[in-house]
């Protein structure tokens, strides 16, 4: 038996002779064109057991010759890549037939692991669903935001899940945007036409979480003046989204689990059951595993709820979208009517160094008080240092340290430079899949110049002359330094703060 062959449609050079030698090496027969006509071509004469494209080359988009491939060869398998790393172009790309999306820069392997599974898988012919078959009129609305390897795996899920009403059960710490993937999962469905109901559990009255839902009849207890449409019927034919599904009461979950077996429910007061056609999504930043370990939940109800697990990464694990998402903030505030901003490289290299805790939230308010408070047009690493010292975390870590802490702590010459390099270190790690901005040595030498040559003057009680023996250089470089720094007029509070 011959080689399978593969036909790899790519205009960048580089990355199509890198790929064609890798997938030689893995066996296989390839065959580039950077010209689509000439794919189409091939496959109409039946060559090929397997398809790679790009989407964006001269000749055309991928993502447009996708329903002309399949229409020829339903059962050919397509490996969609690009560039254009969007929400949208996961779910078009799977919408129209392709077997998988690989987002670039991808690693070597997994494209030869994807080649392998496709070629074993063989599918056959997709039957698209309505959705797919007018991917042009989804608007590129879901506001997910980012390109990084974690948040590619859930535009990949997502793309998966659109084409079908499975249950999906959000997972992931408060802030991460649990509430932006369940609508984008409702906005790019065949549910997009019907209502989106969120419901908040933790929000909802213990006693009152029951007529929430199912509503009830007039008279049905003390305080029910009027009938009330519960949150089911509000969304029917739609998406219920029950966020913080953990802090729903044991009663009320028996309750929804009836639903969910039964496809019916009874209003409080009523007995007349109401049919719902309802896609239930949930969200949760508990662990609902030790939550029924522990009694807490149904472990009949998780079961039926977890059809579909999704993780949402915290912002810490995809650091290399801050400066996406800063900026999609920025340009959300201007819109509220706040002035137009934009962030120095050194003030998004010190965002992306932060640890936000509170997570995709916490930037996003962050984002909106630079832009309310600080008047320059390009705001500084300063600004962002000052706003971050506000933050609550930020407090804690500046505690008094205790006789154990500071004997556990490095000496101070091993301390800075285990520091530096570990900041270094995480900060490269977090644009693994990309180089950072270029100017970096500017950028790090701006962030670390400003706190020596202030807490050397400190230290001096604002000598210059002192300061700048301790720092090895004249004191004209040293005067220079602190007019391009803002340090002049900062002599006087030197002097108290060292008095």
């Amino acid at each position: 038996m011959g080689k399978q062959l593969i036909l790899l449609a790519d205009d960048d050079e580089a990355i199509g002779t890198v790929l064609r030698h890798a997938l030689e090496r893995a066996g296989f027969a390839v065959r580039t064109t950077n010209h689509f006509p000439e794919l189409l071509g091939w496959v109409e004469d039946g060559d090929g057991d397997l398809v790679i494209t790009d989407v964006v080359m001269p000749s055309g988009n991928g993502l447009d010759m996708l329903p002309k491939m399949k229409g020829l060869r339903p059962e050919l398998p397509i490996i969609v890549i690009s560039a254009q790393n969007t929400l949208m172009t996961a779910v078009k790309a799977n919408a129209l037939g392709a077997f998988d999306y690989l987002p670039k820069p991808f690693d070597l392997n997994d494209v030869i692991a994807c080649v392998n599974k496709a070629l074993a898988a063989h599918p056959p012919a997709r039957t698209l669903s309505p959705a797919a078959t007018t991917t042009n009129e989804v608007r590129d609305d879901a506001h997910l935001i980012g390109t990084s390897p974690a948040i590619q795996d859930i535009y990949k899920s997502i793309a998966r899940l659109v084409t079908n009403d499975l249950t999906v059960m959000i997972e992931g710490e408060s802030g991460t945007g649990k509430e932006l993937v369940a609508r984008a999962l409702h906005q790019l469905s065949n549910r997009k036409h019907k209502p989106f109901v969120a419901v908040n559990m933790a929000a909802i009255p213990k006693d009152l979480v029951e007529s929430e839902l199912f509503g009830h009849e007039k008279g049905a207890f003390t305080g029910a003046i009027t009938r009330k449409t519960g949150k089911f019927t509000q969304a029917d034919g739609g998406t219920l989204f029950l966020d913080e599904i953990g802090d729903m009461p044991l009663d009320a979950q028996t309750k929804l689990l009836r639903v969910l077996q039964q496809g019916e429910f009874t209003a409080i007061g009523s007995s007349q059951p109401i049919k719902t056609n309802v896609r239930i999504i949930c969200a949760t930043h508990r662990n609902l595993t030790t939550m029924v370990q522990d009694n807490a939940f149904r472990s009949d109800l998780f079961y039926r709820l977890n059809v579909v697990p999704l993780r949402v990464p915290a912002l810490r694990n995809r650091t290399e979208d801050i400066p996406a998402l800063a900026n999609h903030f920025l340009g959300k505030a201007h819109r509220k009517g706040l002035p137009l901003k934009q962030l120095s490289g050194a003030a998004l290299d010190a965002l992306c160094a932060y640890g936000w805790p509170g997570n995709v939230r916490e930037l996003e308010n962050m984002i909106y008080r630079i832009a309310a408070l600080h008047s320059e047009a390009v705001i500084g690493v300063d600004a962002v240092h000052a706003e971050l010292q506000t933050l609550p975390e930020a407090a804690a870590t500046q505690a008094p340290h205790t006789a154990a802490s500071a004997a556990a702590a490095p000496k101070p010459s091993e301390g800075l430079q285990a520091q530096i390099n570990d900041h270094l270190s995480r900060y490269f790690a977090s644009h693994q899949h990309s180089l950072p901005p270029d100017g970096l040595y500017e950028r790090i030498l701006e962030i670390v110049e400003k706190p020596l040559i202030e807490q050397t003057l400190r230290a001096t009680a604002g000598n210059q002359l002192k300061a700048a023996k301790v720092l090895g250089i004249n004191r004209n470089t040293l005067r220079k330094k602190m007019q391009q720094l803002g340090l002049m007029d900062a002599k006087r509070d030197l002097w108290r703060s060292a008095s």
